[in-house]
């Protein structure tokens, strides 16, 4: 997902309805496909910000502070779809497809390593652990790449 883009993130997940904070941090995740999961430490000060603006209003139900939109959070949620031409993960399916395939593979090197802890020998587990040391420094050699 694009940075910057938990404005208009949030209010287009309060859009299906008032929420809480995990609820909404849990709702951004499925609309981008597991690609992005805010922190709270900028969901709730965005919130309280929110509500501050009057875009948002908020009480107490079980325990918790829910978030409802408000008229002028409908209404600035829409002009934020406009000004931008679409939701922040629609521009990211390739982004999206991508990023599944990277953590199924990484899954799946997991489970290979819990085989060979649960069934190698001393000597199996030393080479594994020297294979996944030298995945892991690849994997940054890579993202220092430019």
């Amino acid at each position: 997902m694009r940075r910057g883009d938990i404005r208009t993130a949030l209010l287009l997940a309060l859009k299906d309805g008032p929420a809480h904070g995990y609820e909404l941090i849990g709702r951004l995740e499925e609309k981008s496909g597991g690609t992005w999961r805010p922190s709270p430490g900028s969901v709730y000060p965005t919130l309280q910000l929110f509500e501050d603006e009057g875009l948002v209003r908020s009480e107490q139900q079980d325990g918790k502070r829910v978030y409802e939109l408000t008229d002028a959070g409908r209404t600035e949620a829409a002009e934020r779809v406009e000004r931008f031409g679409s939701t922040p993960w629609d521009n990211d399916t390739d982004y999206a497809t991508e990023f599944q395939g990277l953590i199924k593979s990484a899954v799946q090197l997991v489970a290979a390593a819990k085989q060979i802890g649960r069934q190698g020998d001393p000597s199996q587990m030393e080479r594994a652990t020297t294979a996944i040391r030298a995945t892991g420094k690849e994997l940054y050699k890579i993202l220092s790449e430019d």
